[in-house]
C-alpha cells in the first residue's frame, strides 16, 4: 500500500531508505499475513482494500484489532504448509525491501488448536526463508498460558534446537504468571531469547517487570516507558532494545498521532530502538514504510535512520562478521 502523501515524499531519501541494510525484529507470523493470498482464496470472504488495512482506520480497542486479527489469519494457518506459503511471500517481500534479518514469532496456542506441533511450525517457517535473508523463529504465549493447559509444551521449549526464542505477547493488562520469571530464566540457560510485551497498552511500570522480574533485555513496543524517566533510566543503564512499531502504535491508538510518538526522547534517553511492523495483516505497513514515517511525520534525518537501521543489526543474532559487515555498509551509506 502506498504511504500517505508518496507523491511528495523526496525520492533521494526514499532511495537511501531501500539501500539501507535492514532488519526487523517485531513480527508475528499470524499477523503477517499476506492478505493477497486471503483474497486469492477466498475473494468473496476477502475482498479487495477492506477498511480495517486502510491508513485512516483506528482500532477502538485491543480486543476489537484482535478480533479482527483472529478472524482473518486463523481460518488461513490450518497446517504447516500453510505457515511455509504464507512466509514464502512475507519473506520474498522482505528481500524486496533490503531487509537482510528478521525476528519473527508464531502464537503457541496454535499448535493446540489445529494438532501441528511447534517443531513442524518452525521448520516450515525456516524451509520458506530465502538465500540471502537470515530467520530466526521464535513463538509468542499469552501472560496466563503459563497456568493453562499449554504448560507441558512450555516446559519443552528450551528442547527445541530451531527455535531461537520466546514472547509474551497479548492483552498487556493481563496478570503476569508468577512462574513466568523462573520459566524465561530457564529459556535463557539453554540459550534462547526472551521477549516480553510491555509499555504498550499498559504503562511503564510493566517495562520495569519486564526488566527488573523477567530479565529480559528485548522489550516489544516499550513506547509508554517514556511516562516514567526512571523506567527510562533503567532501560537505557541494562542496555535494554525496545523493538518499537510506530504505524502499529497510531493505527492502535497508544499514541494518538505520529507527531506524539516518543520514539526519538527513548533514543536520546540513550534506549536502543529498532524499528518493525507488528501485524501488517492488519496495518497493511512495510518496513520500508516505517522509515519512511519517521523521516516524514518526525523529521528524522539519515543519520538518525541510520542509526536505527545499527540497532537492529547490534541485536541481530548474526556472527560478528555479518553485523560488522551490516553496519559498516549503513555508515557507508550513511557517511560517517
Amino acid at each position: 500500500m502506498e504511504p500517505p502523501a508518496a507523491a511528495n515524499f523526496p525520492m533521494d531519501l526514499r532511495t537511501f531508505i531501500h539501500a539501507l541494510p535492514k532488519t526487523e525484529t517485531h513480527l508475528h507470523v499470524e499477523g503477517a499475513l499476506p492478505y493477497e493470498l486471503l483474497t486469492a482464496w477466498d475473494p468473496r470472504r476477502y475482498p479487495l482494500d477492506p477498511p480495517f488495512r486502510r491508513a485512516s482506520y483506528r482500532y477502538r480497542t485491543f480486543p476489537d484489532f484482535e478480533q479482527i486479527l483472529l478472524s482473518n489469519a486463523l481460518p488461513w494457518f490450518t497446517t504447516a504448509e500453510r505457515y511455509y506459503e504464507a512466509a514464502k511471500v512475507m519473506f520474498t517481500q522482505h528481500v524486496a525491501q533490503n531487509v537482510r534479518y528478521v525476528e519473527t514469532s508464531f502464537h503457541l496456542p496454535v499448535t493446540k488448536f489445529i494438532g501441528v506441533p511447534g517443531p513442524e511450525i518452525i521448520a516450515a517457517l525456516r524451509a520458506a526463508a530465502p538465500r540471502g535473508l537470515e530467520v530466526r523463529i521464535f513463538t509468542g504465549m499469552l501472560r496466563t498460558d503459563l497456568a493453562g493447559d499449554l504448560r507441558p509444551t512450555i516446559d519443552e521449549l528450551h528442547t527445541w534446537t530451531d527455535l531461537a526464542g520466546v514472547d509474551l505477547h497479548g492483552y498487556e493488562q493481563m496478570p503476569t504468571d508468577p512462574s513466568t520469571a523462573a520459566v524465561w530464566a530457564r529459556l535463557r540457560a539453554a540459550g534462547k531469547v526472551t521477549k516480553c510485551h510491555a509499555g504498550e497498552f499498559d504503562g511503564a511500570a510493566r517495562v520495569r517487570e519486564a526488566v527488573e522480574l523477567l530479565g529480559v533485555n528485548r522489550v516489544q513496543h516499550g513506547v509508554r516507558a517514556v511516562e516514567d524517566p526512571a523506567v527510562m533510566r533503567l532501560a537505557a543503564d541494562q542496555g535494554v532494545t525496545f523493538d518499537v512499531c510506530p504505524i502499529s502504535n497510531v493505527r492502535l491508538q497508544v499514541v494518538p498521532d505520529f507527531a506524539a510518538h516518543p520514539i526519538r526522547r527513548l533514543m536520546e534517553a540513550g534506549i536502543r530502538c529498532t524499528v518493525s511492523t507488528d501485524d501488517p495483516l492488519c496495518f497493511a505497513n512495510t518496513v520500508v514504510e516505517e522509515y519512511e514515517t519517521l523521516a516524514r511525520e518526525l523529521a528524522f534525518t539519515r543519520t538518525e535512520l541510520a542509526q536505527v537501521a545499527r540497532n537492529g543489526w547490534e541485536v541481530a543474532s548474526v556472527a560478528p562478521p555479518a553485523r560488522q559487515a551490516a553496519i559498516e555498509e549503513i555508515n557507508r551509506l550513511a557517511g560517517s
